[in-house]
């Protein structure tokens, strides 16, 4: 049975070509012909469903992509939350010196009580304040530029974008502070210019901390831009009545100047909010690719 069996391969290995395969010679052996491209392929021979070990690529219509969201970035959470838990221990420690302060606010400085009472924990504490607020401020500027400036840069990272803003409103701030220093000390004296400074300070710190709600509701309850800039205003509005009450009550209050107010007021307080501004929208434009 085996002889059969090889007998059976030998004969047909050498069967000879009579169906005239294309390439190969009359006379050879079939099993040694060699076939041309055309009839080696086929209509599904490059085809991804029929070769799984050929690279596919993408199949129907591609979908518009997710927008970039703050609520779902992790580093903004980290920072909204580092914000919250750092602000609140920092109040609970100096719930005192806060009362003290809101109940002396309105009251007219006298000569013998113009000196600064603030430890270095307080100060410390309002100054940290400030500092949230312009995080704060520059998480909401970086909302309010993706919605209305642009929403591609040429930094390589969102969070370039909003370190700049931060930068831009902490520049704002201690220029602010040097200029009020400068000028006081030159015009009024280093003891009300101390007064001053320590009302402004106590302001700005209660100005930061009612950004902190806005804040969380624009990035994880979508309170619109509008809403939130309608409500900034608003804030900046009591603010600045506060501070030009301030103002009167400390340099300007015996000496009957209402046309002096005015220009100092204008000078150190609006002048440098309308530069801000400028700065901010000008910063976002100049980053944002223009398409």
């Amino acid at each position: 049975m085996q002889a059969a069996e090889s007998r059976v391969e030998i004969h047909y290995s050498s069967r000879p070509d009579t169906l005239h395969v294309p390439g190969m010679p009359i006379g050879r052996n079939v099993l040694e012909a060699e076939l041309p491209e055309y009839d080696r392929e086929g209509f599904f021979s490059g085809d991804t469903l029929l070769h799984s070990e050929l690279r596919g690529g993408r199949y129907g219509v591609a979908g518009d992509p997710v927008p970039e969201a703050m609520r779902a970035d992790n580093v903004v959470t980290m920072v909204l939350l580092a914000c919250f838990i750092l602000g609140l221990t920092a109040i609970s420690r100096s719930r005192r010196f806060i009362a003290r302060q809101a109940k002396g606010f309105f009251r007219a400085p006298r000569d013998e009580a113009s000196v600064v009472t603030e430890t270095s924990g307080e100060i410390h504490f309002q100054v940290f304040l400030v500092f949230q607020g312009c995080v704060l401020l520059a998480l909401l500027q970086y909302a309010y530029t993706m919605q209305y400036i642009g929403s591609t840069f040429v930094l390589g990272s969102p969070y370039q974008l909003m370190a700049i803003y931060l930068a831009v409103f902490v520049a704002y701030f201690a220029v602010k502070a040097l200029a009020y220093t400068v000028v006081n000390t030159v015009f009024f004296g280093r003891r009300r210019n101390l007064v001053w400074l320590k009302s402004m300070l106590f302001v700005t710190a209660a100005e930061c901390v009612l950004v902190y709600p806005v804040a969380l509701l624009c990035v994880y309850f979508e309170l619109t831009v509008k809403s939130a800039a309608y409500y900034l205003v608003f804030v900046l509005f009591i603010v600045k009545i506060l501070t030009f009450y301030k103002c009167y009550v400390i340099f300007f209050k015996r000496a009957n100047g209402f046309l002096q107010i005015i220009l100092y007021f204008c000078t150190l307080e609006m002048a440098p909010l309308a530069t801000l501004w400028g700065s901010l929208v000008a910063t976002g434009n100049l980053l944002k690719i223009n398409i």
